[in-house]
């Protein structure tokens, strides 16, 4: 609207003194009663325009349905293709994911199943050596239990017949002492035995 008015303004100043003239532009020979209207509104010039209008949107047209359209097209299937692939490739590295996973819990359990089975059998292998070593030392020390018996018995005998002929010599000693007599070594073992057994 501004534009318009400032160009009528201009116009109708630049010509008030030359009427008659012809227009510079249009060609068309400017009389006394023109208003200066701007060309774009000028009713004369609509189908011109209109004209011009078409071809333009024609030309545009042609271009984006010739040109654009398809290189929009090409670059989203290009785009729609690379993105399927990716998907694919993401499927299959989740997949292959989920197999390592579930393979290592496999590993996992076997390995913990396999130490169990390996603490157990060690377990069983201490019992077992440690029932052998005990045995063994039970066998060792009921060996020298019965060899310090037997040596026991042995001095036990051994003090006995020391205290036999002890008693046998006190004895005969005591006889010649007090009877005057002697006695036979056979008597006073008698003897000395009969009194071990009635004091026993």
């Amino acid at each position: 609207m501004f534009i318009s008015n400032a160009w009528a303004e201009e116009q109708s100043g630049a010509h008030s003194s030359t009427d008659g003239a012809t227009h510079t532009e249009t060609g068309a020979v400017h009389d006394a009663g023109h208003g200066g209207v701007f060309p774009p509104f000028d009713p004369a010039s609509f189908a011109s325009q209109l004209l011009w209008l078409a071809i333009t949107f024609g030309v545009f047209y042609l271009l984006m349905a010739r040109i654009a359209i398809p290189r929009i097209s090409s670059i989203l299937e290009v785009r729609r293709d690379r993105i399927s692939q990716d998907l694919d490739e993401a499927n299959r590295m989740r997949e292959e994911a989920d197999a390592a996973h579930a393979a290592y819990e496999h590993e996992l359990a076997e390995a913990r199943k396999n130490a169990t089975a390996i603490a157990q059998k060690a377990n069983d292998e201490a019992k077992a050596a440690a029932e052998a070593e005990r045995q063994k030392t039970e066998a060792g020390l009921a060996e020298k239990l019965a060899e310090a018996e037997a040596r026991i018995a042995g001095i036990r005998a051994k003090a006995l017949g020391d205290v036999d002929e002890i008693a046998a010599g006190t004895a005969e000693t005591i006889v010649k002492e007090l009877l005057g007599g002697t006695v036979t070594k056979a008597d006073l073992a008698k003897a000395v035995s009969e009194a071990a057994k009635q004091g026993a």
